[in-house]
């Protein structure tokens, strides 16, 4: 028998039994991890907790205080100085449960025993004896005095123990499914925080300087402003849809004051938006957007779009940006531009007109004459029997000017009349004319200017 001196007299006096606990499942869960062996188990054996790894077997060497530089060359690993097991078999020692601990290197228990050349000091000591099995595989920690509930307490403070589900791996870390109310923070799967309006638990792999600095040897109460950027990094390289479409859900949100705080980053906002553009079928729409154009709204579900409102604030940022595969994200503008683009008219030959159609069409040069100048970009007037929509108008179209083809179309109900037709060619030559969209102060101006400019004419003709 040895006696090693772990040099503890009384510390952590605030340490309850799961802290202690969460350290021996911690070095179980690094070894299982570091040697890619089976998962740790956790299991009641009589009147006693077992809580077994099957790594390489633990040493009393393991005990002293030092940098492991298998460890620290791993970022993914929860322990790194040897400090966790000391604080546990100090807490285990102060409330009274027995502890023991066997691998095929050595049996390992607890006592108090007076400091080696000073009898009047007692410290703690870690009872070394030879093992009885040296054939045994990885690390058995055996304690006696712990309750299931201590147990269960530390087993929650692990996301491998929590319930929660990891939806997405980035290089930062890991964006997890909540399983309750609240938001979990943990760094490298323990629990060091929790946010009271997360809308996502993370687990953060990646540790920046505030989160190194900020981390203690409770692994709790780590504040948000030590891992806010970490959180916001891991959100930021995310790919996958059904993050995505939580945070879009939460949006609308933002303009009642109820959103959750990741939306309070406008970036996150935006990412969410290019990964959503990427992955489905969707139109993102200001709330004012929505009520001001119920018919494109209407047609954007009819032709499978889910419809997602974004805040003011989100449609500046992405009015002309490109998803992460560099398609343009689909706001209303550019769902207009994809329809028109899209839509195939059906012309109709003038020899299929009818008679009283053929005697409205045949004014045609005499309005282009008293049009003046016909733009050089118009190439040719045609007639369709389908009209795509005026969606900004929320009105039925009766003519466009279709740069595509260089044509002015008109829609064939507009031969009706010599009055509509006339009316509805010169208000699309205009159009062409000028490059200014329905309802612009520019384009009213340039139309008010044409026909007072026809008035003229035929008045002084008149003369």
């Amino acid at each position: 028998m040895k006696k090693f001196d772990l040099n503890i007299e009384k510390i952590l006096e605030d340490w309850e039994m799961h802290h202690a606990i969460r350290e021996i499942i911690a070095n179980a869960l690094d070894e299982q991890l570091l040697t890619k062996t089976d998962d740790a188990i956790i299991s009641k054996k009589g009147k006693s907790w077992i809580i077994r790894d099957f790594g390489r077997g633990l040493k009393y060497s393991h005990l002293t205080q030092n940098e492991n530089p298998e460890k620290l060359s791993n970022g993914n690993v929860i322990g790194k100085f040897g400090i966790g097991l000391k604080d546990a078999l100090a807490t285990f020692d102060r409330r009274g449960v027995i502890v023991s601990a066997k691998s095929r290197h050595a049996r390992i228990s607890i006592e108090r025993s007076p400091k080696q050349g000073f009898q009047d000091i007692q410290t703690l000591h870690a009872v070394i004896l030879d093992p009885t099995d040296k054939n045994f595989i990885g690390t058995e920690f055996e304690l006696k005095g712990v309750t299931g509930t201590d147990v269960g307490t530390a087993k929650k403070l692990f996301l491998k123990f929590s319930g929660e589900e990891v939806i997405e791996t980035t290089k930062q870390g890991q964006v997890v499914k909540r399983n309750g109310k609240h938001g979990n923070i943990y760094i490298n799967g323990v629990k060091v925080s929790v946010e009271d309006n997360f809308l996502f638990s993370y687990n953060i792999t990646k540790l920046s300087s505030p989160i190194k600095k900020a981390l203690n040897r409770e692994r709790s109460n780590v504040g948000r402003s030590a891992y806010a950027e970490s959180v916001k990094k891991i959100l930021l390289s995310s790919k996958e849809e059904e993050v995505a479409e939580i945070l879009a859900k939460d949006l609308p949100n933002i303009s009642r004051g109820i959103a959750h705080d990741e939306l309070t980053w406008v970036d996150v906002q935006e990412h969410s938006v290019k990964i959503l553009n990427l992955r489905g079928k969707y139109i993102f729409v200001t709330s004012i957007e929505a009520m001001q154009h119920p018919d494109m709204i209407d047609h954007a579900k009819d032709s499978g779009h889910e419809v997602i409102i974004i805040p003011e604030n989100l449609k500046e940022k992405i009015q002309g940006a490109r998803d992460l595969s560099g398609n343009p994200i689909i706001d209303i503008g550019q769902f207009v531009e994809n329809y028109n683009d899209s839509f195939e008219f059906n012309f109709i030959n003038p020899e299929k007109f009818s008679n009283k159609e053929r005697m409205v069409y045949q004014f045609t040069p005499k309005i282009l004459k008293l049009f003046g100048r016909v733009p050089k970009k118009v190439k040719e007037i045609k007639i369709s029997s389908t009209m795509r929509k005026d969606f900004y108008g929320e009105t039925k179209t009766l003519g466009c000017w279709d740069q595509k083809t260089s044509s002015i179309v008109l829609a064939r109900k507009t031969l009706k009349s010599l009055s509509t037709y006339s009316g509805t060619l010169i208000h699309e030559l205009v159009h062409a004319e000028t490059g200014y969209g329905d309802v612009t102060r520019a384009f009213e101006s340039s139309l008010t200017e044409k026909i007072g400019d026809f008035c003229n004419r035929i008045l002084k003709k008149s003369e």
